[in-house]
């Protein structure tokens, strides 16, 4: 293979990822309507999503409205030392849909149970640019991979979960090691990956770095 042919090789690998931002963009031409960000309660993102994909059936109103999606995320919880893998939504408190944005879909949506208004300018919404649905919808597309990828027993390809943890730097702890039991230190630094913290904590009178699990604190009542 000559040298000159090694980057288009590379191009056409790049296009046939499905998450790729072109690949998404090829996915998202041509569709009818626009996308706009919807305001939900904390919680009720899924809920709103199944109530108007319910909604726009029920009420004629697929000619106007067409897509709800809430993107989700793949995270390590770890709580009480115990990590766990979750799926999570990845912006609470938002929803996206696409829809042509008319009177009656206006109030179809802004009614549905769970919505408290869109991202705009009053009675207004804006609608996202091409790179804002992009980056919104990758998370979406990727899901959409690793499903069908562990439907069909294979590795999902993705990058290695984000990792959520219960505790902040700054934040009060006590220990539960010995032989510091009971002792109070203040996270300094976080390393999730390993779960493990580094904790300033006081002995004879000078302020002490110590490295421990997440397992050997607890939080400060």
């Amino acid at each position: 293979m000559s040298s000159d042919q090694v980057p288009e090789a590379a191009a056409a690998e790049q296009a046939e990822d499905p998450t790729s931002p072109e690949a998404i963009r090829k996915r998202l031409r041509g569709l009818p309507g626009k996308w706009y960000v919807l305001h939900t309660y904390a919680g009720y993102e899924k809920r709103v999503k199944q109530n108007l994909e319910i909604r726009m059936k029920t009420m004629n109103m697929e000619e106007y409205i067409f897509q709800v999606e809430v993107p989700m995320e793949e995270v390590f919880e770890v709580k009480g030392g115990q990590r766990k893998l979750v799926t999570r939504v990845r912006m609470p408190g938002y929803a996206l849909v696409r829809m042509i944005m008319e009177d009656d879909a206006w109030r179809i949506v802004q009614e549905t149970q769970g919505v408290t208004g869109f991202v705009g300018n009053g009675r207004t919404p804006v609608a996202l640019t091409e790179p804002e649905v992009i980056k919104m919808l990758t998370p979406v597309v990727e899901a959409e991979q690793a499903a069908a990828a562990r439907k069909q027993g294979k590795p999902t390809g993705t990058d290695t979960p984000v990792i959520a943890v219960e505790y902040e730097v700054g934040e009060n702890v006590t220990l539960t090691a010995e032989p510091w039991v009971g002792m109070p230190a203040t996270i300094s630094a976080i390393d999730a990956a390993n779960q493990r913290l580094t904790v300033l904590m006081t002995l004879v009178g000078q302020e002490t770095p110590v490295d421990l699990s997440f397992s050997q604190v607890k939080k400060a009542d």
